[in-house]
């Protein structure tokens, strides 16, 4: 009996239902990630996204995925995903949905960190290429999980994609997700990963990046105290530093930023908090 219940469950689900990951992440939009299915294989592929390479993962024993990034600059519309394996290349396509962000206000006291001196615009300018470079590795390796842990224990304060205007200045959007947390809050890995990159910042303040393999970084900023050395291999769970108000912040909060293929994507569809 126990068999052809199990049988009659089999026959009753599609070929193609999504497996967990999938149904996670999901999330086709602007900033958001796109999970497009990429058959069976007994190696895995390999896929690239606007010239750069995807993280690729095999979806509990069922087929290899792809889990793509996708910039908030990008309209709504078919894109594709260039694949290759041992049959060949290929292309294939997933639609990218609309998704309205709102808009976020700031006072600032410091008036540099809003129209910075020229001689801040070139430690700036120093400061991004270091931390572009961070964002682009793409290291063998599955992620350890992607159901990712939050970094801390607290209410989500300023959401991911809010279009920013400091002192009623429009300046970047916020490319990533904070949390309303106290000064000296310990900042904990939400997944295993290699610290790449520690700095302390023009705009960031005390920083963190932790490469969690295939293109999948997490930054987190703002920070008053850093607990780990480059190169160091961090466990899930383990504190990478303190909560602060460091570089350009109005109090002590957690900014946490999650980077796909070199895409700034929405950290809150990696812990389940994802809103349309």
């Amino acid at each position: 009996m126990r068999f052809v219940a199990a049988l009659l469950l089999c026959l009753t689900l599609p070929a193609h239902a999504e497996g967990f990951i999938s149904r996670l992440l999901n999330k086709p939009v602007p900033g958001g990630v796109a999970v497009v299915q990429l058959g069976p294989a007994s190696q895995a592929p390999t896929a690239s996204y606007q010239g750069k390479p995807v993280l690729i993962v095999h979806e509990e024993g069922r087929d290899w995925i792809a889990i793509v990034g996708i910039p908030l600059t990008t309209k709504p519309g078919r894109q594709q995903v260039q694949v290759q394996d041992a049959d060949g290349s290929r292309a294939l396509a997933f639609e990218v949905r609309s998704r309205d962000y709102k808009e976020q206000r700031i006072t600032l006291k410091d008036t540099r960190k809003v129209n910075p001196l020229p001689e801040d615009l070139k430690r700036i300018d120093r400061e991004l290429a270091e931390q572009t470079k961070a964002y682009q590795r793409f290291s063998p390796g599955t992620p350890s999980n992607l159901l990712f842990d939050k970094p801390v224990d607290g209410p989500l304060s300023s959401p991911f994609g809010l279009r920013r205007f400091f002192n009623g200045e429009e300046r970047n959007p916020h490319s990533g997700l904070d949390f309303a947390v106290g000064a000296g809050t310990p900042i904990k890995a939400p997944a295993a990963g290699k610290v790449i990159l520690i700095g302390d910042y023009f705009f960031n303040g005390r920083t963190v990046f932790l490469d969690h393999g295939q293109g999948l970084i997490s930054m987190f900023c703002h920070m008053s105290k850093v607990d780990v050395k480059l190169g160091q291999q961090v466990p899930r769970g383990v504190a990478v530093g303190q909560v602060g108000a460091t570089g350009r912040a109005t109090g002590p909060h957690m900014h946490w930023n999650v980077s796909l293929n070199d895409v700034r994507v929405d950290p809150a569809i990696f812990i389940g908090a994802f809103r349309p």
